[in-house]
C-alpha cells in the first residue's frame, strides 16, 4: 500500500469524529504493556506468534532511501510506503516507545496515546517532551483528537493499531513499525528515518550500548543470575524473557538469565501459587498498573517467594515499571542500566 498524503481534510475530520468513540485500535496485549497475548487477531505479532521471531530483522530493512536533509522522502515501514513532503513537525505517537524515541531526537510530540495502566506522561520523559495532548490510549484511540491536533506524522506499530491505519493515514501521514518490545532498536532507527534525524539516533544506541558493554564489564566473569518478574492485572504474573525490552538489555551486558527465563519468547506467565519459578541471584519487580488490580501481595506473602534466596540475601528490588517494562526506547534503557549498576556492582 502507497499513501500519499498533503495534509488533514474536511472529510477526514468528519471520519475521524465519526469513528471516535467506537475506535479501539490494536490489541489488547501490548507486547510488553497489556494482558495476555492473542486478543484483537494480532497473535502472529505479539507472543509467540509465527511473526513474532522475524519482528526485528523485517523491522531493520525498514526506513528510507533519502539522504539527510532530503524531502519528499518515502518511508517504508509495517503497512507499506508513506511519502513525506516535508520535515515533520506536528508529531502524534501512539505508544510510550514512540514517545520516548521522539523526545531523545529533540522533538516534543503535540499528541500521546498513552497505556491504560500509567495514563500519565512518564515522569522520566517530563522535561523534555512539552505537553504533548491526550488522544486516548494505546488501546483506545480517540480519531477525533488526534485529528483536532493537524499531525504531519503519526508514529505507532502495526500491533497496537493495524486496524485504524487507513483512518489515521487519512488524518496525517503514518509510520508503523511491526510491534514493540524487543525491536525498540529497530523501531528507534525507523522512527528517525521518518524525522530526518538517522545520525542523532545511531550515535544514541551506540551510546547506550557502549554503556551496556562497560556495565559487562564492570560485573566481570561471573555475573549473577537475573529474574525479572511484573505483576499484572487479573492474577497474571510474567517472568520476563529474552525477547522483550528487558530481555535485550540484560543479553546486551552479558548478564545472565534463569534457565526457565532464558528463551526467545517475551514471557513466562506464571500464578502466585508457583512464584517460586521466579527464582536468581536478584529480582526486579515491576507492576502493571493498580498494584491492588494484581496478585503481588498474594505472591510476596507465599511462603514460596520468602523462601527464595535473593528475597532472604536482600536481593529483590521493586523498579519502576514506566523504565523497566513500558519505556521501551533508549531513554528508558539507560535507565534501567543506571539501575541495576546501582544494585548489581557492589
Amino acid at each position: 500500500m502507497f499513501v500519499r498524503r498533503r495534509g488533514l481534510t474536511a472529510a477526514a475530520l468528519a471520519l475521524a469524529a465519526a469513528l471516535s468513540l467506537a475506535a479501539c485500535g490494536g490489541s489488547s496485549d501490548s507486547g510488553e504493556a497489556g494482558p495476555s497475548a492473542g486478543a484483537g487477531g494480532k497473535k502472529a505479532v505479539a507472543q509467540g506468534g509465527e511473526d513474532f521471531g522475524d519482528a526485528a530483522k523485517k523491522t531493520a530493512a525498514m526506513g528510507t532511501d533519502a539522504r539527510p536533509g532530503e524531502w519528499p522522502r518515502t518511508i517504508t515501514h509495517a503497512m507499506g510506503k508513506t511519502e513525506l513532503e516535508a520535515q515533520p513537525k506536528r508529531v502524534v505517537v501512539l505508544d510510550v516507545g514512540e514517545l520516548d524515541n521522539v523526545v531523545s531526537l529533540g522533538i516534543k510530540p503535540v499528541g500521546l496515546a498513552p497505556t491504560e495502566g500509567s495514563p500519565e506522561l512518564p515522569s522520566y520523559l517530563r522535561k523534555d517532551a512539552g505537553s504533548p495532548k491526550n488522544v486516548g490510549t494505546i488501546n483506545n484511540l480517540n480519531l477525533e483528537a488526534i485529528a483536532g491536533l493537524k499531525p504531519d506524522l503519526i508514529l505507532g506499530s502495526q500491533l497496537r493499531a493495524a486496524d485504524l491505519y487507513d483512518e489515521l493515514s487519512r488524518i496525517a501521514p503514518t509510520v508503523f513499525s511491526i510491534r514493540p518490545g524487543f525491536t525498540w532498536k529497530e523501531n528507534y532507527l525507523l522512527n528517525a528515518a521518518a524525522l530526518d534525524k538517522t545520525a542523532l539516533a545511531k550515535e544514541k544506541i551506540a551510546a547506550y550500548e557502549g554503556k551496556a558493554k562497560a556495565l559487562g564489564e564492570k560485573l566481570g566473569a561471573d555475573k549473577p543470575t537475573v529474574s525479572m518478574v511484573r505483576f499484572m492485572p487479573d492474577g497474571v504474573i510474567r517472568l520476563y524473557a529474552n525477547a522483550s525490552f528487558i530481555g535485550t538489555i540484560l543479553k546486551d551486558t552479558g548478564i545472565p538469565r534463569p534457565g526457565n527465563q532464558d528463551i526467545e519468547d517475551l514471557a513466562v506467565e506464571i500464578s502466585a501459587e508457583n512464584i517460586d519459578q521466579a527464582d536468581a541471584d536478584y529480582i526486579f519487580t515491576g507492576v502493571y498498573g493498580d498494584p491492588k488490580a494484581t496478585d503481588k501481595s498474594k505472591a510476596q506473602g507465599n511462603p514460596l517467594w520468602k523462601n527464595l534466596g535473593a528475597v532472604k540475601d536482600g536481593h529483590a528490588y521493586d523498579v519502576p515499571d514506566e523504565t523497566w517494562y513500558l519505556g521501551l526506547g533508549v531513554t528508558a534503557a539507560e535507565a534501567v542500566l543506571a539501575d541495576l549498576e546501582e544494585r548489581l556492582v557492589k
